[in-house]
């Protein structure tokens, strides 16, 4: 059966929780989950919507929710200051690292978010995503060259044109089976519908 992919800004605090529960989700229906991150603004210059965390009201009440699903899940949820980031690095390295082994590129993108929200890792520098090559069993030197790859980078942009081409336009976004589903509060129909077989 087709994965489900699973769209996302490594900035996104949506995503962030859809992250923590996508995997577990997925087992559950018997699919596998295909991580694809990319870069928020691609959609946004596309739609002209803007993140939350600038939007006037949408920041306030956005803060006000994600503190709220952490408390209720048990979770650390501790943006930087200046959150969001611009996580291209991070976008980056991931692609760098699916190439070498997709099982440690999924280990990457959870590594990377639990440590972004909880003020531990700048996803922005390239550098300091390259000091999480050990964990994933990848050299920081051979990480950060990745990084820096023009090839990779191309291959980077294109994958958020392409993106947004197909209509992903927000973070956390689901593809199944051909039919989208926008948003962290979407899980649970998008489960039922592969479910049931859609209606």
């Amino acid at each position: 059966m087709n994965p489900i992919e699973f769209w996302f800004d490594f900035s996104s605090g949506y995503a962030f929780f859809a992250a923590q529960r996508i995997e577990a989700l997925a087992a559950e229906l018997g699919r596998t989950v295909l991580w694809r991150p990319y870069m928020l603004g691609a959609a946004f210059s596309v739609t002209g919507a803007r993140g939350l965390s600038s939007t006037p009201l949408k920041r306030d009440y956005a803060q006000r929710d994600w503190a709220r699903i952490a408390r209720q899940r048990g979770l650390t949820f501790r943006p930087p200051a200046d959150h969001p980031h611009v996580a291209l690095a991070a976008t980056r390295a991931f692609y760098w690292i699916e190439a070498q082994s997709p099982d440690a590129a999924t280990a990457f993108a959870q590594r990377v978010f639990d440590l972004y929200f909880s003020d531990r890792l700048d996803t922005a520098s390239p550098e300091a995503v390259s000091r999480l090559g050990p964990e994933v069993g990848l050299e920081p030197e051979a990480l950060l060259a990745g990084i820096a790859d023009p090839a990779l980078k191309e291959t980077v942009r294109k994958i958020g044109e392409d993106a947004v081409a197909r209509g992903i336009f927000g973070s956390p976004f689901f593809l199944v089976d051909d039919e989208p589903f926008w948003g962290w509060d979407r899980m649970e129909m998008m489960a039922e519908w592969i479910r049931t077989g859609g209606w």
